[in-house]
């Protein structure tokens, strides 16, 4: 009898042992396909271009190929809390997992980055976007070390919406307009007007108050903010390179993304760089074409300078450029490097290469 009890017991301890093995094993298992939530913050309402057509669509596709195991939250209109300039520093210091922001809405920050942001720069976005993201990659990664870059992008080219028509750069004198950047209200400024520093929400309520007589946009977002509603004038400009862009960076707290499983950082990674890039220009320069439709249906007034008056504008606008060089360090060596890439995508080369 003593010798049965002392097996039975042997039997037990091991059932345990067993057990406390399998059950570390399904535990195990289970943290392995634990789900992750990252929560992404931005600024503008969900209808807009980018969270609707850029932002949402990327979310998707990470969370199909993670098989559900990543899942993102999408937060906009600041839900979260705080204003639009804070947005970066969320990222960096974990209040929120991933956010999409305008570099410009913390001045002084990514000097390097700001070059793209001088005028008569850029062409369509999806190009644009494309020799942004290289430019960063080979130039300006430090202005990124404290954060997991995922993509950088630009608008189209950037025009006037304004209550009184320009037609000519004398038009602009002393005309209080919006501008999203320093580099922005720099040139704004050379040009003749009065800039008014502000994030893009905040557009509406300024022009309906008359704080600004105009504000410079692409038409991308004239849309969801009802610019073409406030006011009835759009000033383009003739060539191949817009007046302005603005810069914008999706990015992701360095933390989370180093405490990721290896094979979920590679989903991170994979839709990560110059293709995600692209389809964020891409995006923004079909809205583009959605947007001025919309106001040429409402019977706005669409002016395009000539190239005449397209020349004197650039002509004024070169103070900016020099200051920009002047201020950067290695900046002509910079500024030449962005306008090699600009041209180099705007030939052709697209973000399925």
């Amino acid at each position: 009898m003593k010798y049965i009890c002392k097996y039975s017991y042997l039997i037990l301890a091991s059932l345990i042992i067993l057990l406390g093995i399998l059950s570390g094993s399904f535990a195990k298992a289970e943290e392995k396909n634990e789900v992750v939530t990252l929560r992404l913050h931005q600024f503008l309402p969900s209808t807009s271009v980018i969270p609707q057509d850029a932002i949402k669509p990327w979310a998707e596709n990470i969370e199909a190929q993670s098989n559900g195991q990543i899942r993102i939250e999408l937060y906009p209109s600041m839900q979260l809390g705080g204003s639009p300039p804070q947005l970066f520093d969320q990222a960096k210091n974990g209040v929120v997992d991933i956010i999409w922001t305008v570099l410009g809405y913390t001045p002084g920050r990514f000097p390097k980055s700001e070059v793209f942001e001088t005028p008569f720069m850029v062409s369509n976005a999806e190009a644009s976007s494309m020799a942004f993201q290289t430019y960063v990659e080979q130039y300006a990664m430090d202005e990124f070390k404290d954060v997991k870059l995922i993509a950088v992008h630009t608008h189209g080219p950037g025009i006037f919406h304004t209550k009184n028509p320009i037609n000519e750069l004398d038009d602009l004198k002393n005309m209080k307009i919006r501008g999203g950047s320093r580099v922005i209200n720099n040139m704004l400024s050379s040009l003749g007007a009065e800039p008014i520093g502000m994030p893009v929400p905040q557009v509406p309520e300024a022009l309906s108050r008359g704080v600004i007589d105009g504000t410079t946009l692409p038409w991308e977002v004239t849309m969801a903010l009802k610019i073409s509603e406030l006011v009835q004038n759009h000033t383009e400009f003739s060539g191949d390179r817009g007046l302005y862009t603005q810069t914008f960076a999706l990015v992701m707290n360095k933390e989370t993304y180093e405490n990721l499983p290896e094979d979920l950082r590679n989903i991170i990674d994979e839709n990560s760089g110059i293709k995600v890039a692209g389809a964020f220009g891409a995006a923004m320069d079909r809205a583009d074409i959605v947007s001025r439709q919309y106001a040429q249906n409402l019977g706005n007034n669409i002016i395009v300078l000539d190239e005449e008056e397209t020349n004197l504008w650039k002509e004024a606008a070169q103070k900016t450029i020099d200051q920009w060089i002047d201020n950067t360090p290695n900046g002509q060596e910079l500024y030449e490097a962005a306008k090699n890439l600009v041209a180099k995508y705007s030939d052709g080369e697209s973000s399925d290469k």
